[in-house]
């Protein structure tokens, strides 16, 4: 069933690629009942899959390049389940916020169910090859979505995005490379490359090897110091560009440190933790202080996303400091850490559509330029308010149950790590200088006739702010589908 889920927002790409004659509302709707049947597909995936030898869902696996040691193989596991249906979600959502789109419907709609399909393909892989190749797929996609849909100056954005993050993906080849070249006997199946012990090289060889993937996956995170990609390719890109940026790339960056740096290079990942844990401190400090001091509300949007990645590179970080009875706390980090990448997925989407409202109504992203909004738009200030409380982690909320977990299990095996505690405050103050700012006082300046969301951009906003709140208050169901991973994770860590 994988291979369906995966394959079919492709397929019905390629379809309304090539169908010229279809009306433009047709296209939007059949982009939509896509993603609404992928969704479906995936979460009776869910419910029905069954567990299989190797701990993974849905497993496929048939012969590609056996010369090389790499084959077509899938599955699903709580490290990876997660991101599933936060990609499916994502993708109805953008869909939903697309059916009144009026430039190339068709060839957006194309576009976007082929971005669909890596970002599916890339989360359900268990190929060190198949893995690059979404990975590189997705970085072709998003260019053409910047270049062909942004504003301002959408063409160097999507270059300095494509540059930046496809030398980054060298990196990570490379890295990939190191890893075959290691394992005896030679493969890329990224279940042998787990088990422990399947690297034989030398401490020195390791150190390389992972030092190249930390890089390819850090550029696509981004974390600091590789992160000026970011700011120009969300200011520039579409709303929906930025959607599926924040939501669904970045992750592929977080998720790839937990399912190919940590399992795959344990012994090298324990040496060089205290390095990662101080770059994820760096990151949610350096995040959270650039985007206080910005006005522009989709700058300041990326940089909280370089602040919230940062939590996660801490959680990963901290999860390979190895002590006596540090077993609990590594769990809690590496549990946040997943939560967190679904939980940023959420509530950052909806704030890129939050955005999106701003220049679709008056062509500005400059906080400056507005005030007493709330007035005009209760409905719009009231989704904001709501989106960013769950961005600074306020209790109830996915952010919270994220947060209370990263920190609490990277507290506990790097006491240090309570530098980055700042950072949670840091970001209330600038949301709710933003709200202030925005929405209180006189309505004056952009903000006069503002008008307020439509239905079709208030449910696109409800399903990503109602997910956030259940996972804040009901967060067991989550939880309990990453727990396995998480212990099996931890297991390859502690020798």
């Amino acid at each position: 069933m994988l291979s369906i889920v995966i394959l079919l927002p492709v397929i019905v790409g390629a379809a309304l690629a090539v169908a010229r004659g279809l009306p433009a509302m047709a296209a939007r709707l059949v982009w939509l009942a896509a993603t609404l049947a992928d969704l479906a597909l995936l979460i009776v995936l869910t419910f029905t899959a069954g567990t299989g030898a190797n701990g993974l869902r849905a497993e496929e696996r048939v012969n590609w390049m056996p010369q090389l040691g790499s084959s077509y193989h899938l599955g699903a596991d709580g490290l990876s389940l997660p991101l599933l249906l936060l990609a499916g979600v994502i993708f109805v959502v953008c869909a939903i916020w697309s059916l009144r789109e009026t430039d190339r419907p068709r060839s957006q709609a194309a576009l976007f169910l082929f971005l669909q399909t890596t970002c599916l393909g890339l989360f359900a892989a268990q190929d060190l090859i198949l893995f690059f190749l979404f990975f590189d797929l997705s970085i072709v996609g998003m260019y053409f979505v910047i270049a062909g849909w942004g504003h301002g100056n959408p063409r160097r954005s999507a270059l300095v995005f494509f540059i930046y993050t496809f030398l980054g993906s060298l990196a990570l080849l490379l890295g990939f490379i190191g890893l075959y070249l290691g394992a005896d006997p030679h493969t890329f199946d990224m279940v042998e490359l787990s088990r422990h012990g399947a690297f034989t090289g030398t401490p020195a060889a390791a150190g390389f090897v992972l030092a190249a993937i930390v890089i390819g996956l850090a550029v696509k995170t981004p974390t600091f110091p590789f992160h000026s990609w970011l700011p120009p390719a969300h200011t520039d890109a579409p709303t929906i560009g930025s959607v599926v940026l924040a939501s669904l790339l970045l992750k592929m960056g977080t998720y790839g440190f937990v399912r190919i740096a940590m399992p795959m290079l344990p012994d090298a990942w324990r040496s060089w933790a205290w390095v990662i844990v101080t770059i994820g401190i760096v990151s949610v400090i350096f995040g959270a202080l650039v985007a206080l001091v910005q006005t522009d509300i989709k700058r300041m949007i990326a940089f909280t996303s370089i602040n919230h990645m940062g939590y996660i590179i801490l959680a990963v970080g901290a999860a390979g400091v190895v002590g006596r009875n540090t077993a609990q706390a590594q769990h809690l980090a590496i549990a946040g850490a997943v939560t967190q990448m679904v939980s940023h997925g959420l509530i950052t989407g909806a704030l890129f559509l939050l955005a999106g409202v701003f220049y679709d109504r008056t062509g500005s992203y400059d906080l400056r330029q507005y005030g007493g909004l709330a007035r005009p738009a209760p409905r719009f200030a009231g989704f904001f308010a709501i989106a960013a409380f769950a961005s600074l982690g306020l209790p109830g909320f996915s952010g919270f149950i994220a947060e209370f977990q990263i920190f609490t299990g990277s507290i506990g095996t790097v006491p240090w790590a309570l530098i980055a505690l700042p950072g949670i405050l840091i970001t209330a103050v600038l949301f709710l200088r933003a709200f202030q700012r925005v929405f209180t006082g006189e309505t004056k300046q952009l903000s006069a006739g503002f008008a307020d969301l439509n239905p079709r951009e208030t449910t696109a906003l409800a399903v990503l702010t109602v997910l956030s709140v259940l996972i804040g208050i009901v967060p067991g169901p989550l939880l309990a589908m990453i727990e396995p991973a998480a212990k099996v994770l931890i297991g390859s860590l502690n020798p």
